[in-house]
């Protein structure tokens, strides 16, 4: 596709909203204004993928901005204006519109000094990569592509406007970005900037956890986060901001089918994507399914034994990759829902292997059920990506026993309601029963009723009661008259 034909394509995709920006187009002209569509926008109609978030640039500052489009918008909003930003929504369409850029930064922290241009060459100069840095000029539907970015769209390049090393010193966030692109787009990062990222990868320190978390989600939400996740690793950014994943080259793989726990690793997750829909076939990336996936072998360095022989053990590494999971997702600023979930599924991961041939008890396959909750659908696509064996007849083998598995519970769920599995007496009737006030006391008998209750399923009504006050003889407690 050479540059005369991409062009005309970003500006076909361009009139599918074409009244909408029109519109605008002519408000900011009469105005005495320019306005183009920019960053983002213009690379997304390229790809023939153009949203309705859609960003604007324009000379105008901020105030005369919100004079024009006030009594046009459906809603408009100023939160961003201290950095130039207002918002309009207009028919389900959101327009983000940011004065010319030309901003300084101390190169300390991330914000920078906002200061506002006068034209649209300053204002692409400073974003983040080429393929961002390109403009369609809205009353001219021409473009302004003063640093090839239509060339690096056509390669599947990520290089930046300026030299990479002023680019990042800037910000650093943009490290981090250029591994999101890596994988959201396809892309590859041109060697000057890979030769950036590794040697100020330490710069990344200046951004908060939370920025970062940002970041590190919409890289592994994409539809291949292995690009991105690699170029994390081979810079030394990974270091930084999640060095468990580095940190995994360190153990070989005990079954030795591959490089390492870290490849492994890799590996698990690209499963676990493809198996994201096996169940719910429209449903949405899963990052606690992909986190828990990335992570789930983590506690292997830390738990590596040699064993006499030349084998390789690794006991208690979910325990182990639990906690530290849950520490690392901590210190990136996750929600501690999307804590709990991937810490657990990192410590259930394991549970499977003890089924061997089917020989679990119905006790068993209960506590499997309980135990995961909620997390139950993410474990079984957990458990069944990690089996990478390159042994056709072993890897059908496991998935022919978790077939096995998942037809018992399915099984069991007929026969109980296994998502609630509660003791068959509750509270109020033990407190009768036992003649006791709410206290400690109740708590351990209705503990000890649901065990009973994972051990042998549903008791009628007489024999929970004769199990009840057996337990309470046991410990002392004179059951009522």
């Amino acid at each position: 596709m050479n540059n005369l034909v991409a062009q005309q394509n970003a500006v076909t995709e361009l009139m599918r909203v074409s009244p909408l920006a029109d519109e605008l187009a002519e408000r900011f002209a009469r105005a005495g204004h320019s306005l183009y569509l920019v960053g983002g926008s213009v690379r997304d109609a390229l790809l023939g993928r153009l949203s309705s978030d859609l960003d604007f640039t324009t000379d105008a500052r901020p105030d005369r901005v919100l004079q024009i489009v006030s009594d046009w918008g459906d809603a408009v909003w100023d939160v961003g204006i201290a950095f130039g930003t207002v918002g309009v929504t207009k028919k389900g369409t959101t327009l983000e519109i940011t004065t010319f850029r030309a901003d300084s930064y101390d190169r300390v922290g991330r914000n920078p000094e906002v200061t506002f241009g006068d034209s649209i060459e300053g204002d692409l100069l400073r974003r983040d990569f080429t393929v961002n840095a390109m403009a369609i000029d809205l009353v001219t539907k021409t473009f302004i592509d003063p640093h090839d970015g239509i060339d690096a769209l056509r390669l599947k390049v990520l290089d930046t406007p300026a030299t990479p090393q002023e680019s990042f010193a800037d910000d650093p966030l943009r490290m981090l970005r250029a591994a999101r692109f890596s994988s959201q787009l396809g892309f590859t990062a041109a060697p000057r900037v890979v030769e950036a990222m590794t040697s100020m990868a330490s710069e990344i320190e200046r951004i908060t956890a939370e920025r970062v978390q940002a970041e590190l989600s919409k890289l592994m939400l994409a539809a291949d986060p292995r690009p991105g996740l690699e170029l994390l690793v081979d810079t030394g950014l990974a270091d930084h901001v999640l060095p468990e994943l580095p940190g995994m080259r360190l153990a070989i793989d005990e079954h030795h089918q591959h490089k390492d726990v870290y490849q492994h690793s890799l590996t698990v997750l690209a499963q676990a994507i493809e198996l994201e829909t096996a169940h719910e076939p429209a449903s949405e990336p899963d990052l606690v399914l992909r986190l828990a996936a990335l992570l789930h072998d983590v506690g292997k360095p830390e738990t590596r034994e040699f064993l006499p022989g030349g084998g390789v053990s690794f006991h208690h590494h979910e325990v182990v990759g639990a906690r530290m999971a849950r520490k690392r997702l901590r210190a990136l600023k996750f929600s501690k829902e999307i804590v709990e979930q991937v810490s657990q599924l990192v410590f259930l991961h394991l549970r499977f292997h003890g089924y061997a041939n089917g020989e679990w008890t119905d006790s068993a396959v209960r506590r499997y059920v309980t135990d995961a909750g909620d997390l139950l659908t993410r474990l079984h696509k957990l458990v069944r990506a990690d089996s990478t064996t390159r042994n056709r007849k072993k890897a059908a083998a496991l998935q022919a026993t978790y077939d096995d598995l998942e037809q018992r519970i399915a099984t069991l769920k007929e026969q109980e309601d296994l998502n609630r599995v509660r003791p068959d007496l509750d509270g109020n009737e033990i407190m009768r029963l036992l003649g006791l006030k709410p206290g400690p006391q109740v708590g351990k008998a209705w503990k000890f009723l649901k065990e009973l209750r994972l051990d042998r399923g549903p008791l009628d009504h007489d024999e929970a009661v004769a199990e009840l006050k057996k337990w309470a003889e046991s410990e002392g407690i004179a059951p009522a008259e």
